[in-house]
C-alpha cells in the first residue's frame, strides 16, 4: 500500500513533465536549504538568492515542459520558509504591481470579447497585403504605435487573440471539419497528412509575425509616459508631463525605433533567425474562404455586435490615452459594455474570457515573490553602487548598461523602480545635480526597456506570450523566443547605447536652449518617502 501511494505521488508530481525535469526541480529544492545551512544566513542568503533567480529562469525556459507556475511556486514557497524574504515583502511587491495584475485580469478578458472585430480587421490586413516583408513591418509598426499610447500587455493580448483566431480557422479546416463545428486546435491527430507541412509553415509564419509585433511593443512602449509601467514611475519621480517625457526620451528612442523597423525589414528579406516564412497558399485560400463565408453569413445581430465592438474599442483607446482610470478598471468597463450589448448574459460565457489570463496572473505573483527575494537580499546593490561610483558620461552609459543587463534577467519594472529610487536619494543628498539626474533617468528608462527584449524575463508582454495558449500551438519555446529576439536585442541595444553616449546630452542641451524643455531645480522633485523597496 505504502509503495503504491509513493509511486502515485511520484507520478503525480508535476504531472506529465519528463522525469529528468522532475528530478531537476527536486534537486533545486533540496540543494537550496543545504547551501544556506552550509554558508550561514548572511552570506548564504545572497548566494542562494542568486541560485533561486537562475532556477526560476530555468523554469521559464522550460515552460513547454511544465507551466512555470508549479515549479516556480514551489521555489517561491521554499524561499519564504528559508526567510530569504517575507510574506509582507511579497505583499508589498504585489501592491506595487497591482495595476499590472488588474490589467491582466480584466483587460485581457475584455480583449477576448473583441475577438470578432480583431479577427475581422486583421484578416483583411493579412489577405490584402501580399508581401510578407510589408506585413511584418506593419505588425511591428502598428504594435509600436499602439504601445506608445496604450500599454504593451494590452497590445500583446490583441495579437494573441488574432493569432489564436487565425490558427483555429486553419487547424479546423486542416482537420476536415466544417467552420461551425467544435474543435480542439491543440491536438494534431486529426490533421490530414496533406496539410501537415503547410501547418508547420503556418506556425513559422505566425511565430515571425508575433515576434515582430512583440518587439514593436517594446519600440513604442519606451517612447511615452504611459507606454510601460516603469515609464510612469520614472516620469512621476522626475516631475515630467507627457510631452516632456517624450522629448527627453526622443534622442534615444527615435533612433532605436527607426533602426528597429529597419531590422524588421532586414530579417524578413534575409530569412535569418527564423523569419521570412511566407503564408502557404492553401492557408491563404482557407482564410479567404472563411472571410467570404463569414461575410455572407453575418446577420443583423452580428453586424450590431461588430458596431458595438468598434465603439467600445474607441472608448478603450481614449480611456487609455488620457489615463482616465487605472488600466484594469478600463478593462473591466470594456467587459461590462461588450457583454451588455453583444448578447452575452450567462456566467459560463463570461468565464471563458478569464481562462487565458488567470494562470499568468498567478505566475506573475510568484514572480513578485522572486523579486522580493532580490530586494531583500540586495542582489543588485553591488551593481548600483558601482555605477554610482563612475564619473561623467561613463556614469550615464553605466546606468544604461547595468539596467539592460539586469532587466534581461529580472523584471524591468522592478529594476527601473530600484534605480530611479537610488538616483533620487543621490540627488536629495547632493551627490549629483538635477541635470545629471535627468540624464540618468533617461538612461534608466531606455536601459530597462530596450535591452530587456533579450529574454521573456525582462518584459511582462514577452512572458505573457510565452505562457499563453498560442505559444505551444505555434511551437514558440523560451529558447526559440531568445534566438528570434537576438538580432533585435543586439542592434537595438547598441543603437541605444550609442545614442545615450553621443546624442543624449547635446540634444538635451539643445532642447534647453530652444525652450522645448525646462531646467528643473533640485526641489521640483516629488519628495515623498520612497522607502517601500528597501535595500
Amino acid at each position: 500500500m505504502a509503495k503504491s501511494i509513493a509511486a502515485g505521488m511520484t507520478k503525480n508530481f508535476l504531472g506529465h513533465s519528463p522525469e529528468w525535469y522532475k528530478l531537476t526541480i527536486i534537486g533545486f529544492l533540496v540543494l537550496n536549504p543545504l547551501v544556506l545551512l552550509a554558508l550561514g544566513a548572511e552570506q548564504g542568503g545572497y548566494i542562494v538568492g542568486w541560485m533561486l533567480v537562475v532556477e526560476f529562469i530555468f523554469t521559464l525556459a522550460m515552460a513547454l515542459k511544465c507551466y512555470p507556475l508549479l515549479p516556480g511556486g514551489l521555489l517561491a514557497i521554499e524561499a519564504m520558509f528559508m526567510k530569504l524574504s517575507s510574506p509582507a515583502m511579497v505583499k508589498h511587491e504585489v501592491e506595487q504591481g497591482l495595476e499590472v495584475i488588474l490589467l491582466l485580469v480584466f483587460m485581457v478578458a475584455g480583449i477576448y470579447f473583441m475577438q470578432k472585430l480583431l479577427l475581422f480587421v486583421f484578416t483583411k490586413i493579412l489577405l490584402n497585403v501580399k508581401s510578407k516583408t510589408v506585413l511584418g513591418f506593419l505588425f511591428c509598426l502598428i504594435s509600436a504605435v499602439l504601445s506608445a499610447f496604450l500599454d504593451a500587455l494590452t497590445v500583446t493580448a490583441v495579437i494573441i487573440t488574432v493569432a489564436v483566431g487565425f490558427y483555429g480557422i486553419y487547424h479546423k479546416a486542416a482537420s476536415g471539419k466544417p467552420a461551425h463545428d467544435d474543435h480542439d486546435h491543440s491536438e494534431d491527430h486529426e490533421v490530414d497528412e496533406l496539410h501537415r507541412s503547410d501547418l508547420d509553415q503556418f506556425r513559422s509564419f505566425l511565430r515571425s509575425l508575433m515576434m515582430h509585433a512583440l518587439v514593436g511593443t517594446a519600440l513604442g512602449g519606451v517612447c511615452t509616459l504611459v507606454g510601460e509601467p516603469q515609464n510612469l514611475i520614472i516620469g512621476e519621480r522626475a516631475g515630467w508631463n507627457f510631452i516632456e517625457f517624450f522629448l527627453r526620451m526622443a534622442p534615444v528612442t527615435l533612433p532605436v525605433l527607426v533602426i528597429g523597423l529597419c531590422t524588421c525589414v532586414l530579417l524578413e528579406k534575409t530569412g535569418l533567425f527564423g523569419y521570412g516564412t511566407k503564408l502557404p497558399k492553401k492557408v491563404r485560400t482557407i482564410l479567404e474562404d472563411f472571410d467570404r463565408e463569414a461575410t455572407a453569413a453575418r446577420d443583423f445581430r452580428e453586424k450590431a455586435s461588430l458596431l458595438v465592438q468598434v465603439i467600445v474599442a474607441v472608448w478603450l483607446v481614449i480611456g487609455l490615452m488620457f489615463h482616465m482610470a487605472p488600466v484594469g478598471l478600463i478593462g473591466l468597463s470594456v467587459i461590462v459594455l461588450l457583454t451588455s450589448f453583444t448578447g452575452i448574459s450567462e456566467e459560463s460565457q463570461i468565464g471563458k474570457a478569464f481562462e487565458e489570463a488567470l494562470p499568468f496572473t498567478a505566475l506573475l505573483v510568484v514572480f513578485f515573490a522572486i523579486v522580493a527575494v532580490i530586494a531583500e537580499q540586495d542582489l543588485f546593490g553591488g551593481v548600483i553602487r558601482y555605477v554610482l561610483s563612475l564619473e561623467g558620461s561613463e556614469r550615464i552609459a553605466g546606468f544604461y548598461i547595468a539596467n539592460g543587463l539586469l532587466s534581461a534577467i529580472s523584471d524591468n519594472v522592478f529594476v527601473g523602480t530600484v534605480y530611479i529610487s537610488e538616483i533620487e536619494k543621490a540627488l536629495n543628498n547632493g551627490t549629483i545635480s538635477r541635470d545629471v539626474f535627468d540624464l540618468m533617468a533617461v538612461a534608466i528608462n531606455t536601459g530597462t526597456n530596450i535591452p530587456s527584449v533579450a529574454t521573456p524575463n525582462g518584459q511582462a508582454a514577452f512572458l505573457f506570450l510565452l505562457t499563453s495558449a498560442i505559444a505551444p500551438l505555434i511551437r514558440l519555446s523560451y529558447m526559440r523566443m531568445v534566438i528570434m529576439a537576438l538580432p533585435y536585442t543586439v542592434i537595438m541595444s547598441i543603437t541605444g547605447f550609442i545614442a545615450v553616449v553621443t546624442i543624449l546630452e547635446p540634444a538635451t542641451q539643445m532642447m534647453y536652449d530652444k525652450g522645448l524643455i525646462e531646467h528643473h531645480s533640485t526641489h521640483t522633485l516629488k519628495l515623498e518617502t520612497h522607502d517601500k523597496v528597501s535595500h
